[in-house]
């Protein structure tokens, strides 16, 4: 019984072993990852957002969309609240959206 013990164990382990020896190293990975990125005509994130203001925390949903044209959008929701601002930048500039009044506003960059 122990050495079917003995042996599944050395069967793992070589398992192990031969799994983690591929023909890419850490360099290859970083350069084909940098190369991917690069190729890349925009990304879309999504995340959560931690303020912390003193004592206060706030608590924010984050969505961001880029293209390559340097266009972006950001989405910041407030969850207690649900209060959102939008930025937007693109070929005419930059603007600032607040869902609660219908305002926009141009900023010059």
């Amino acid at each position: 019984m122990k050495k079917r013990y003995l042996l599944v164990v050395i069967a793992l382990v070589g398992c192990l072993f031969f799994a983690g020896c591929g023909k890419n190293g850490e360099k290859d990975v970083l350069k084909d990852l940098t190369k991917k990125i690069e190729d890349s005509k925009g990304y879309h994130i999504t995340g959560e957002l931690e303020i912390v203001n003193n004592e206060d925390i706030y608590l924010y949903d984050v969505d961001v969309s880029y293209e390559k044209t340097d266009s972006f959008r950001v989405s910041l929701k407030n969850k207690t609240n649900n209060h959102e601002q939008i930025i937007l930048k693109n070929s005419e500039g930059v603007y600032v959206l607040t869902r609660v009044s219908t305002q926009q506003k141009n900023l010059i960059v």
